[in-house]
């Protein structure tokens, strides 16, 4: 397998003096292209840290970390902003859509964002929409979809543009187990490539099935890493 990340003795700390806190403790993890792993643990363990660390959103502390091929440290603040524009796709908890655009309009944003003409990006957009079930519902508004009909719009807005590493915090946790459930297969068809890794943070046990690969995380390290 062909790492997608590779971190080596990753840390994280915040603050500063006596408020200092540790988040992340030397920490070493290897996530592969063409498999969906899964960050588990308790709550306030640093899943959402080192998956913001990995996005490039937050700097680490110390220790050594490669993302496709890239060193983060090493590009300025506007290539990191460039690299993620083009290689990383984010899935959040809340689905963070737009209630003035549509399900398309939403999940074409990164394409506009990128430069893409309007009829373009939403052709692209409307046909992801399709693909993931929402082909009907391209211009209703994120006020009249279903939670899981938003997740979709939020899952393809995350992948309209081909990124290369998708990152989705907590994805299932708002929906109903029959609706994570329906997200996560559909994630796990559409988003899962041959040169696209895919990373949930999670601590939904009923969607551990859909992981090829399960990173278990305790205090800011990874304690163990089960493989389907």
């Amino acid at each position: 397998m062909k790492p997608a990340v590779v971190a080596r003795g990753v840390s994280k700390w915040f603050g500063a003096g006596e408020a200092r806190v540790q988040a992340l403790r030397g920490l070493d993890l290897d996530i592969n292209l063409g498999e969906l792993t899964m960050l588990v643990g308790p709550s306030g363990c640093g899943k959402t840290t080192l998956v913001s660390v990995i996005a490039g959103l937050l700097d680490a502390t110390d220790g050594d970390l490669e993302v496709l091929g890239e060193r983060p440290t090493e590009l300025s603040p506007h290539e990191q902003i460039l690299f993620r524009r083009r290689n990383l796709g984010f899935v959040f908890q809340q689905f963070n859509l737009l209630p003035a655009l549509t399900a398309g309009e939403n999940a074409a944003v990164p394409l506009l964002v990128a430069g893409r003409q309007w009829r373009d990006a939403m052709s692209d957009a409307d046909q992801l929409l399709g693909e993931l079930g929402l082909g009907h519902r391209v211009r209703a508004l994120p006020s009249e979809l279903s939670g899981g009909q938003q997740q979709r719009v939020a899952i393809a807005r995350a992948l309209v543009h081909d990124p290369r590493l998708v990152v989705c915090d907590e994805p299932t946790s708002a929906l109903d187990a029959e609706s994570g459930h329906a997200v996560m297969a559909l994630l796990r068809a559409i988003a899962v490539r041959p040169d696209r890794a895919v990373i949930v943070v999670t601590h939904d046990g009923r969607v551990f099935e859909f992981a090829d690969t399960i990173a278990r995380m305790e205090d800011g390290r990874v304690v163990g890493v089960e493989h389907a």
